[in-house]
């Protein structure tokens, strides 16, 4: 991709999953990365593989729902590397289940992590891309954030407001050269999928079902996510903002 040869990425929750494979792509395609997660032992993991390709990249570890931590983290992350030209707001967490059985402290967690997490990590960064006139962010919201999905109400209305957040924060932005978008991946194959369907036969049935309402014929795997991350990232983006993606292997067809 043109642009992102030599620029500097922040990914959140690159310590696995989707996260991890977003952070090794801009890397390959020659960004220094900083791999910002909660968890050491999976953000190293990310940076070895990396630079075992000869990468470079960093861990930095971060609360994404702690604003203080936020700003404490990409003022260490940005002293060591250099300014931000690239955030991805990737990190997320849910447990699915009926919403009349959740409490407010569940409801809590997932809207510090799914909406206030990114609101944190944008404003910490795109004070210094503003000053730069020059930006690209994009955030991993979901269809669920489009579409609905049972047993993630608190989750889809997350991620819903995540999109909303980025079309205006768009507008606000667009004079500053900063553009911002959205990735909405569909059902996919990680650690997260195995909490939301189970496992063993009831687990399996569930993921055959799914793949039965997916045109191209399976789920997702974290590795389909990163070429268009990328290419948001990249110059050849550069006149997009405010938009939103769906990469679902046709189950949500928007338009």
């Amino acid at each position: 991709m043109r642009g992102i040869q030599n620029k500097i990425a922040i990914v959140t929750g690159a310590g696995s999953g989707i996260g991890r494979a977003i952070a090794v792509r801009l890397a390959a395609e020659g960004a220094h990365v900083g791999v910002f997660d909660i968890n050491r032992q999976g953000a190293d993991e990310t940076v070895a593989a990396i630079t075992a390709a000869g990468g470079k990249a960093v861990t930095q570890l971060c609360d994404i729902t702690d604003y203080s931590a936020v700003k404490a983290a990409v003022a260490a992350f940005e002293t060591a590397v250099g300014p931000t030209n690239i955030l991805v707001n990737n990190a997320g967490w849910d447990t699915p289940m009926p919403f009349l059985k959740t409490d407010e402290a569940f409801w809590k967690k997932v809207v510090s992590i799914n909406y206030f997490g990114p609101l944190h990590m944008t404003h910490a960064v795109a004070q210094g891309m503003a000053e730069r006139k020059s930006g690209r962010i994009i955030n991993i919201a979901s269809d669920a954030g489009r579409v609905g999905s049972s047993g993630e109400v608190v989750y889809s209305g997350c991620k819903g407001a995540t999109i909303a957040f980025a079309k205006a924060l768009a507008r606000e932005l667009a004079r500053s050269q900063i553009t911002i978008n959205n990735v909405c991946p569909g059902p996919t194959d990680t650690p997260a999928m195995d909490l939301f369907v189970g496992t063993g036969e009831q687990g399996q049935k569930i993921r055959d079902s799914m793949v039965r309402g997916v045109p191209l014929g399976r789920i997702g795997v974290p590795e389909d996510y990163p070429g268009i991350v990328a290419f948001l990232a990249s110059d050849d983006a550069s006149f997009m903002t405010g938009q939103t993606i769906s990469v679902s292997g046709g189950l949500t067809m928007h338009g």
